[in-house]
Order: structure tokens, then sequence, then C-alpha cells
């Protein structure tokens, strides 16, 4: 599952927008219209929409309408619609927030770490060992505090959500590092190898994160 799924058809401002929140450790996938930003939340999910309402196909409302119907994943909507019955709406329709454009960016990462630590407060994910704390990011192992770089984290992380679950190397890849990344796949094995140190996992009898051959990897 990814962070933040941005839903936005100015490509320089989600662009903009991408890179501060990648900034701040958290993983984001974009999409520049409705269908799109449906078919990537259907695939991957996510922690938090931020979602324009001037889409170039099925408008705003729709998607948060769609959206809420299937999960109860905040929605924070950004929009230069200021009418009041617009924000109505919206509120209306399931969303968490009504911001209006144009915004101070630093207000809106605000609000998103606000919602997060609201949301996701009491959220942990824990198995053979490993804690790990959502809200703050912080990851304990067999009893120790461990430093986890960002994406370090959000790959264990979806691998204990999945635990037990082999995951192809191409989904891990796209919803750790987007769809959109320019990374190669490559780091997704350099990530994995670094996992396993900090697990004390030997790389050629490995016990928590296991290889799958001809599939990806799998916690186990």
């Amino acid at each position: 599952m990814i962070d933040i799924l941005i839903v936005e058809d100015n490509t320089e401002l989600s662009a903009l927008l991408c890179d501060f929140l990648r900034a701040e450790g958290y993983t984001v996938s974009t999409a520049e219209n409705g269908e799109k930003a449906l078919s990537l939340f259907e695939r991957y999910g996510a922690r938090l929409v931020v979602l324009d309402i001037n889409l170039p196909d099925i408008n705003g409302f729709t998607v948060c309408s769609k959206i809420r119907q299937q999960a109860d994943t905040p929605i924070l909507i950004v929009s230069c619609r200021t009418e009041r019955q617009d924000k109505l709406d919206g509120y209306k329709l399931g969303a968490d927030d009504y911001i209006e454009k144009p915004y101070d960016i630093d207000i809106l990462i605000a609000k998103i770490k606000g919602i997060f630590k609201r949301r996701y407060k009491e959220d942990t994910l824990s198995a053979d060992g490993v804690v790990l704390n959502l809200a703050d990011r912080t990851a304990i192992i067999d009893g120790k505090s461990v430093d986890l770089s960002a994406k370090e984290f959000d790959l264990l992380a979806l691998l204990i959500e999945n635990r037990g679950k082999a995951l192809k190397k191409e989904y891990l890849f796209n919803t750790v590092w987007g769809s959109d990344s320019e990374s190669e796949q490559q780091t997704l094995h350099v990530h994995i190898n670094k996992l396993r140190t900090k697990l004390g996992d030997d790389s050629k009898n490995a016990k928590r994160i296991v290889t799958v051959w001809g599939v990806g990897y799998k916690f186990v």
C-alpha cells in the first residue's frame, strides 16, 4: 500500500507536491485523471488521497464517491472551485478536508501530517520480532530500535502486511517507488539486502525475508 495518491491533472503541480512529500518520507503515486486514479487505488490502495476536482475525464466528486464506496481512506480535496456548494458536496461525499487553490504547500503538508497522525497514531505492524510504528515510522527489531531509511521502512511494511504471501518484484517496486519512479528495479534487490542485514538475516539462508524464485520475495 502506498502512503499518498495524488490525483491532479496539472503535471507540474503534481510533480512539485510529489517531490515535497517524498522528501518527507512518504511513498507517493500520481494520477492525472480519474480513471487512472481509481485503477491505481484498486491495485495498490493508499493511506491518503489528495484529490483535485476538475479532472479531464470523470470529475473528482465522482472519484471521491467511488473511493468512499470501497474504503474509509482519508480524502483531502484540493481545488480551485471555491463555492460554498462545492465544499458542501465534497464533505457530503465523504471528503475529510477541502483546501482551496492556490495553497501554501507548507500548510498542505502540515494538514497531511495531521491526518496521518490522527488516523494512524495507533497503527503498528508486527511479525516475528519486528514492530513497525506507522505513525512515527520507527522500527524495533528483536527488542532493539533500528534505523530504517524511508524506502526500507515502506518495503518492510509492505512485506509484513502481506506476510506469508509471495509478492512479485514488479508489485513491490511499483508500490514502494511509485509507478512513475525513475529508479531502476535493481534498487529493490539492494534494499532487500540492506533490510536482511538489519534484520540479522543471512542473505544465503534468510529466515524472515525469503526469495521466491521466479516471483519475488515474501516475509515468513
